[in-house]
């Protein structure tokens, strides 16, 4: 993949948006390969992503921030460039499972996923041996109802050493403090198993069995305060019927997390993803 900017603005709709961060990268001679735009109806806020060749543009990231600093001051926007040369650090929590994990380091191994991985913790010690295999440091932090400060005061000051860009809960079964997620506001993903908003919580496939369902899935969301209400990211849903047990459900359901946590990893890695309010825009 070419090196490139990547350009992300959101801002109150309003004419000239478009012509002014174009005729800003033509006058500079860069070269637009992919362009969105998208306008909520409802909130009446725009939404764009621009890829623009890196060798294209006669400066880098800081100088291209410092440019487009007076046309993002006129339409108020929100906006980040970034480089994709310049990998994200992700970091993986994780508790017993091992499907996410595994699936997440073999994409990251095959470069399918183009990230760094400084470390994963966890609360438990059984994947251990696994990630060391793959030369990733390993955390082990265990966890009691007694000792949830100690533990997450560990895990924020894991995080802050690992200078984390992103987190990634893979089947980590623990609910984070409302601290910690406001510390990384939209930078926390993590993959539940149900179509949110059903059944949310513990045990979501024994409710979608007692319940019937035809249909059981994955959510990937960003993690907030709220216990599974984040802005959601990614979905997709697999069938079932009444010959399926809750352990056949178990078993279906792992395969259609492993894909929904790693699409809405991508989405996140490639900078597709815009939060509004508690919705999400994905250019995908």
């Amino acid at each position: 993949m070419e090196p490139s900017y990547r350009l992300i603005i959101s801002c109150p709709d309003q004419v000239g948006i478009v012509s002014a961060v174009s005729a800003f990268i033509a006058q500079h001679q860069g070269w637009i390969t992919e362009a969105h735009h998208y306008t909520d109806p409802g909130s009446q806020w725009f939404f764009m992503r621009y890829v623009v060749r890196a060798a294209s543009l006669p400066f880098d990231v800081d100088q291209f921030q410092e440019l487009f600093a007076p046309i993002a001051k006129r339409f108020a926007m929100q906006w980040q460039i970034t480089d994709s040369r310049v990998p994200k650090r992700v970091v993986l929590l994780a508790s017993k499972q091992a499907h996410c994990v595994s699936d997440l380091l073999y994409r990251w191994r095959s470069g399918e996923l183009s990230f760094r991985i400084p470390c994963v913790l966890s609360n438990h010690d059984e994947l251990r041996s696994y990630v060391e295999w793959h030369g990733i440091a390993y955390h082990h932090l265990p966890v009691t109802a007694d000792t949830k400060a100690a533990h997450f005061a560990a895990i924020e000051q894991a995080l802050a050493e690992a200078q984390a860009d992103v987190i990634v809960l893979a089947r980590y079964m623990q609910i984070l403090p409302a601290s910690l997620c406001a510390q990384y506001p939209a930078r926390i993903i993590n993959i539940h198993h149900s179509f949110l908003p059903s059944f949310v919580g513990a045990y979501p496939y024994h409710q979608a069995s007692a319940r019937g369902v035809k249909l059981i899935g994955a959510t990937c969301h960003y993690v907030t305060s709220e216990l599974d209400a984040g802005p959601i990211i990614e979905q997709d849903v697999m069938r079932v019927n009444h010959h399926n047990s809750v352990e056949d459900m178990v078993r279906l359901g792992r395969d259609v997390e492993k894909m929904v946590l790693a699409r809405g990893l991508r989405y996140h890695l490639e900078d597709r993803v815009l939060v509004h309010d508690n919705k999400t825009i994905v250019f995908n």
